[in-house]
């Protein structure tokens, strides 16, 4: 598997299998890596990363602060190494109670079968007012 589309459908896949999946993800993911969530400070996951092991902690520690409702990749569009994962996600955050709903946007690289660019865009705003008590 080293063509960009199948590296990142492997990916959603993994992601949609649950935690079982989540051990493994680190193998998707280049060993330095750019990732991006943008986002304010309240929400526990938002910011930089540059690390597999980050990556893979990333994913490991989101059931820690929601509940997924729905998370659904709706299409997958790749120009070279790059592609665009567009869909639909709704997560209640577990501090709060509160419902996240948003479209997403993810901007992906891939380099030598691996990931080696990860950049979130959703509704920061909504995900931000969502963690506020």
């Amino acid at each position: 598997m080293s063509d960009t589309r199948s590296v990142v459908e492997e990916l959603y896949r993994r992601i949609g299998e649950g935690e079982g999946e989540r051990e493994s993800l680190g193998e998707l993911f280049a060993e330095k890596l750019e990732w991006d969530i943008y986002g304010a400070e309240t929400v526990p996951w938002a910011g930089p990363r540059g690390t597999r092991e980050e990556a893979v902690e990333f994913f490991r520690s989101l059931p820690d602060h929601l509940r997924a409702e729905k998370f659904e990749v709706e299409r997958i569009l790749v120009d070279g190494e790059h592609a665009v994962a567009l869909g639909h996600m709704r997560n209640v955050v577990l501090a709060t109670g509160k419902v996240f709903d948003s479209p997403f946007a993810f901007h992906i690289k891939v380099e030598g079968g691996l990931i080696t660019r990860y950049i979130t865009f959703e509704d920061s705003l909504a995900l931000a007012r969502a963690f506020e008590s």
